[in-house]
C-alpha cells in the first residue's frame, strides 16, 4: 500500500460522522476537488482508491442522500447522486464552488475532505511532495486562504484536470498532515523524515570528507612530483635545511597529512607552516 493510501485510509476512519456540520464540509471538499464532475442534474465522483469512495458514500448517507449509484469499471470507483442542493455551494457552469465557512473544526472538515478527494502525497522516503487538485480557480484559491491562516504554505499550478495546490517542503506536509487530523501519519511522516535527513547528513559529510582526502592526495602527488623534478635537475642539495627536511619526510609519508609532517619534524610547526615550505619547493620547481 503507499503511503498516500494509508494517510486516506486514516482518514476515513476518522469517527465524526454524528456531527452534521462537519459531515457536510467534508462531503463539499470531496464535491470541490478535480475528480467531481456535475451535470444539470447529477452529481459524479470517481476514484481508484477504495478508501476514498467508501468514505464518500458514508457521507452522503450521513446527509440522507440514499438514491446513489456505485460502479466499478477497471480498477476505477465511481459513485453517481443526484444534485445536491446546499446553501454552502453554488453551481457554475456545471462547476461546483463553496460560498464560505466558518470555524476551525468546519475547516479542517473541509480540508480532510479536499485531500481525500483529491489529494495524493509521495512516500516521503523519495521524496516530499503532498498536491490536491481543485475543480476551478476560485477553488484553489479559497482553499489555499484556509491553509495560509495555519501558516502551511502552498504554491499554485494549473493542470490540464484543474488548479493544483502543492507542497514540497517535509515540515510542511507534516503540519498539512496534522491540521487534517492524520496523527498516525504524522507520526510515521516525522520518522521517515528524521532517519532520511540524517542519511542526508552523513551522506554529506562522506562527500565532504571524500573531496578533502581527494585534494590531499592531489596537493601529495604535486609535491612529491616537485621534489622529485628537483633531485632530477639536481637542485635538491641546494635547498634550505628546512625545505630539504620537510621534502624528504614527504617523500617517506606520500599518505601522511601537514599536521602529521608537521608533528615529524625535528623542531614541530603547525599545519600552515608545513604549508609554506611544501608550496616554496613548488615554487622553486615551478610546479602549479
Amino acid at each position: 500500500m503507499s503511503f498516500s493510501s494509508e494517510v486516506k485510509e486514516y482518514l476515513s476512519k476518522i469517527n465524526n460522522l454524528k456531527n452534521k456540520e462537519e459531515v457536510k464540509y467534508e462531503l463539499i471538499g470531496y464535491l470541490i476537488s478535480n475528480n467531481t464532475t456535475c451535470s444539470n442534474s447529477k452529481i459524479m465522483y470517481s476514484t481508484v482508491n477504495e478508501y476514498n469512495i467508501n468514505r464518500f458514500s458514508k457521507l452522503i448517507s450521513n446527509l440522507n442522500v440514499v438514491d446513489f449509484k456505485i460502479e466499478l469499471k477497471g480498477k476505477n470507483y465511481t459513485i453517481t447522486l443526484p444534485k445536491i442542493n446546499m446553501n454552502e455551494i453554488k453551481y457554475i457552469n456545471n462547476n461546483i464552488e463553496i460560498n464560505n465557512i466558518e470555524g476551525d473544526n468546519l475547516k479542517k472538515a473541509l480540508i480532510r475532505g479536499v485531500f481525500l478527494g483529491g489529494g495524493s502525497i509521495n512516500n516521503p522516503e523519495k521524496k516530499y511532495h503532498m498536491e490536491i487538485i481543485l475543480s476551478t480557480y476560485e477553488n484553489a484559491k479559497f482553499i489555499k486562504g484556509i491553509l495560509q491562516e495555519e501558516d502551511i504554505e502552498t504554491k499554485e499550478l494549473q493542470r490540464k484536470t484543474g488548479y493544483s495546490l502543492y507542497i514540497k517542503e517535509g515540515e510542511q506536509i507534516s503540519k498539512f498532515l496534522a491540521y487534517t487530523g492524520a496523527n498516525t501519519a504524522v507520526l510515521k511522516f516525522e520518522e521517515i523524515r528524521v532517519i532520511r535527513d540524517m542519511k542526508n547528513n552523513i551522506n554529506r559529510k562522506v562527500n565532504c570528507e571524500t573531496a578533502n582526502i581527494t585534494k590531499t592526495v592531489n596537493a601529495a602527488v604535486k609535491q612529491i612530483e616537485a621534489i622529485k623534478l628537483l633531485k632530477k635537475q639536481r637542485k635538491f642539495e641546494s635547498l634550505p635545511d628546512t625545505l630539504k627536511e620537510i621534502a624528504n619526510l614527504r617523500l617517506e609519508n606520500p599518505d601522511a597529512t601537514l599536521v602529521e609532517l608537521g608533528q615529524m619534524l625535528k623542531t614541530p610547526i603547525g599545519k600552515s607552516g608545513v604549508n609554506h615550505r611544501l608550496n616554496s619547493i613548488m615554487q622553486i620547481a615551478q610546479i602549479k
